[in-house]
């Protein structure tokens, strides 16, 4: 047997692939999207509202394109949620503002926010047109940690308010898991950096980039020169299968490899498995394993160690993968994995059953063939990040403690996304976090002695 693993870039013809990422929904056109619109009965006290992290006004913003404002729509959209073009693109809208839709209760069949959401906010991005603008400049300087949806949330919310804000990020690119951590059929033709430009060019932002939190710079220093902080940190690291790989060429983690197709400028040449295997429940898995199905893959398996039920994909998201060909195969863990000459051959699992509420083996085991395993099983936010500054941050669980104005336990540093407690692996519940901090930041800051000082 050759030791060579079964991981190869080209597995399509070139002219596929774009056909395979393209988008996932094609854009409304102004006639489809007036008599989606007209569907919507414009529910007073809209549960679909309640439903929106971000609590946009649908029914204003659905009356405003069945009566061909399409750019007002926008603006109502945007005024809540500054990132509303890649929610509109991303967000598990089935689950959220759709589920609560008055139609899907009565018809089972809802309004298409996402969709009319889409269609608003790309008519405000084709026109260029800048609908916000930097505030009265009031002489404070903000620090903003994270350049995903937390992080540019909250700076664009101060710079309106007219703070000046300094964003800080570790990678080259802004946007955060927009950015890297998206699979590139939600978002095509470079939008989520359109997006980040249009956001950074409400002036008063300034964009470092390779910058790291503990490596070029501390919270300490930080607290010092600035009138406050934002965290928006994210998750730094991905959760252990629990089992040792040996090293195994083929065993990756699915975060990096969405990052890598998604800054890829030649799909045909990365590389992809022949037979893949990925372990996890969650949108990251899925998305992993559509993309690896469309990069070629002859055989992609997500094993999930519980129900479809306890899936944190959607069960939109579960039967996208299954319409790719993807087999989902629940109640079942890895216990081993398998390979020759240091590459991955194999993974065997072991089937579970919930009894009392636990998760328990039955004894019946079964081995997958895989030339590559991604591993989807959530990440963690890593305090060291936070090493080399005197300061101390609460922490519950690893994570950062935060009340409801997003204000840790340090009173000139505010927290949200994923690296809080409570965090959900959603850009939109990021965005408001983002910008419940800053309102926070302005009220206190409203004639305060600026904490620096302190």
């Amino acid at each position: 047997m050759s030791s060579a693993p079964d991981i190869r870039a080209g597995r399509l013809p070139s002219g596929d692939y774009c056909n395979a990422f393209s988008d996932l929904h094609a854009p409304l056109d102004a006639h489809e999207a007036r008599v989606a619109a007209e569907r919507c009965l414009f529910c007073y006290d809209a549960p679909c509202v309640a439903a929106c992290p971000t609590s946009i006004d649908v029914p204003l913003f659905i009356r405003q394109i069945a009566t061909g404002n399409a750019t007002g729509a926008g603006k109502t959209i945007l005024d809540s949620n500054i990132f509303g073009g890649m929610c509109a693109r991303v967000c598990p809208t089935e689950t959220l503002c759709e589920q609560a839709c008055v139609r899907n209760e009565a018809e089972g069949k809802p309004v298409i926010i996402g969709q009319l959401q889409r269609h608003a906010t790309d008519v405000v991005m084709a026109s260029g047109r800048q609908l916000y603008k930097h505030g009265v400049p009031n002489g404070r300087r903000i620090a903003v940690v994270g350049a995903g949806p937390a992080g540019l949330s909250c700076a664009h919310k101060l710079a309106t308010l007219g703070y000046d804000v300094v964003v800080f990020d570790k990678r080259q690119k802004a946007g955060g898991l927009n950015e890297h951590g998206i699979a590139s059929y939600k978002s095509t033709n470079n939008f989520a950096q359109a997006e980040v430009d249009w956001i950074l060019s409400v002036g008063g932002i300034e964009l470092r980039c390779d910058q790291m939190l503990g490596r070029d710079y501390t919270l300490t220093e930080l607290r010092r020169d600035f009138d406050a902080v934002f965290l928006g940190l994210g998750l730094q690291a991905v959760n252990s299968l629990g089992i040792d790989d040996g090293g195994l060429r083929g065993v990756e983690d699915a975060v990096a490899f969405i990052e890598a197709l998604r800054q890829s400028t030649d799909l045909s040449k990365l590389p992809i498995g022949r037979r893949v295997v990925v372990v996890g429940g969650g949108m990251t898995a899925v998305d992993a394993a559509v993309q690896a199905k469309k990069l070629g893959a002859e055989e992609v398996t997500i094993v999930y160690r519980r129900g479809a039920e306890q899936m944190g994909a959607s069960r939109y998201e579960q039967e996208l993968a299954l319409t790719e060909g993807v087999v989902v195969r629940h109640w079942a863990r890895p216990v081993a994995v398998h390979g020759e000459d240091g590459v991955l051959r194999s993974v065997t699992f072991a089937a579970t059953v919930e009894r009392d509420g636990r998760l328990v083996d039955t004894g019946e085991i079964f081995e997958l063939p895989a030339d590559q395993l991604f591993k989807a099983i959530g990440q963690l936010f890593v305090p060291q990040v936070l090493e080399g500054s005197s300061d101390v941050l609460d922490l519950d669980g690893g994570r950062i403690v935060v009340d409801a104005d997003r204000r840790t336990s340090l009173p000139d540093v505010w927290a949200g996304g994923d690296c809080v407690v409570g965090g959900r692996d959603l850009t939109v519940v990021a965005v408001e976090d983002g910008k419940q901090a800053a309102l926070s930041i302005d009220r206190t800051l409203q004639g305060f002695v600026p904490m620096a000082a302190e």
